[in-house]
């Protein structure tokens, strides 16, 4: 399960975030550093269709997919040099997938800020600039490190000494890697490589009453980035309640859905994944894939022996499943695909594996 780090500094409300999200219990206050150890929950993922699903099949059990959220320590200037709780900081988040930013955008007085004033930018630049640092420090060991193997082998190694340079070029300028066009193999070779900067981000609006032109300015400094605006201390208000009493305070406060739900899909989005849904034995189970994987490696999600003794799948469309209400029915309709080794599992798919048992 890919995993989302809640990072911030500290104050922010990314506990209160982590409690709403997962009904947890983490500790909240209103001085920096409540949180030391870093928090664990898994979070079911929003699905109205897996919902529509369940109600045209009426399986026995229905199992949502899910994200892993990571409440971690609050990050302060000088955190690349060990300031507050930077190195626990730095090396939990290198541990994550992608990172849900929390900035405070709200004033209120009897909640301690690290600065005087809000200014929701200047946070962001606070943090990044750490992670930049922090990177930098990295980048240049391993750069230190594999120049004797450039020197003496740079046909072979040309390829890796362009793409660290490149790295580190791009941190020079205060940029972070994420902004660079980062291919499959960049991605993997910036997680081993333990670097911050070149995962995806996600950023959270923390607000109380209205945004007003936050959402805009976070945006307007980060074009590709995703904006959430949550109030933290409502969402959390929120999941206390009943359903009954939910939708009526959400009715009162003109609230569509709750704010959560948006951010769980937007992390979900994030993390570059896409679901399939199976139907086995009475069981729907909604499966999250990395986009463009092919039919045995999503089989192997299910079963490590289905991916071994792949031979081929049976695949359906949701859409098709509910407006049918029975797998049998669509497969003696003709309406079933046959697909092999080669089919890249698409959004939305219903698949039977067919596999040969060890």
């Amino acid at each position: 399960m890919l995993s989302v780090g809640i990072i911030g500094l500290p104050n922010v409300g990314k506990s209160t975030l982590f409690n709403a999200l997962t009904a947890g219990h983490a500790e909240v206050s209103n001085y920096p550093f409540t949180t030391i150890a870093s928090n664990l929950g898994v979070v079911a993922v929003p699905d109205p269709r897996l919902e529509r699903l369940r109600e045209a099949l009426q399986p026995e059990k229905t199992t949502p997919c899910a994200v892993r959220f990571i409440d971690i320590a609050g990050l302060v200037a000088g955190a690349s040099r060990g300031e507050g709780l930077g190195n626990q900081f730095l090396g939990e988040i290198r541990q994550t997938d992608a990172i849900a930013h929390v900035v405070r955008s709200f004033g209120k007085a009897d909640v301690a800020h690290v600065f005087a004033d809000v200014d929701p930018v200047r946070d962001v630049e606070v943090v990044d600039t750490e992670l930049m640092l922090a990177d930098l420090e990295v980048l240049g060991r391993a750069i230190a490190k594999r120049a004797k193997d450039w020197q003496t082998r740079p046909r072979e190694h040309a390829p890796e000494r362009e793409r660290m340079l490149a790295w580190r070029d791009s941190l020079e300028r205060a940029e972070p890697l994420r902004r660079l066009d980062l291919g499959a193999e960049d991605l993997r070779e910036l997680k081993t490589a333990g670097l911050l900067t070149g995962k995806p981000v996600l950023y959270v609006a923390n607000v109380a009453g209205g945004h007003g032109d936050v959402v805009d300015r976070l945006r307007e400094r980060e074009p590709h980035a995703e904006v959430v605006a949550v109030d933290a201390g409502l969402e959390l208000e929120l999941g206390q309640m009943d359903a009954a009493e939910r939708a009526e305070f959400m009715e009162e406060l003109e609230i569509s859905e709750p704010g959560l739900d948006r951010l769980v899909r937007a992390a979900f989005d994030l993390l570059g994944l896409i679901t399939f849904y199976t139907v086995v034995k009475g069981k729907l189970q909604a499966w999250e894939l990395p986009r463009g994987t092919a039919a045995p490696a999503a089989a192997g999600k299910v079963h490590s022996d289905m991916e071994r003794g792949f031979i081929r799948a049976q695949v359906v469309t949701a859409e098709e499943l509910i407006e049918a209400g029975d797998v049998h029915e669509i497969q003696a309709q003709g309406h079933a695909r046959t697909v092999g080794r080669s089919y890249e599992v698409r959004d939305g798919d219903v698949v039977e594996f067919l596999f040969t048992s060890p």
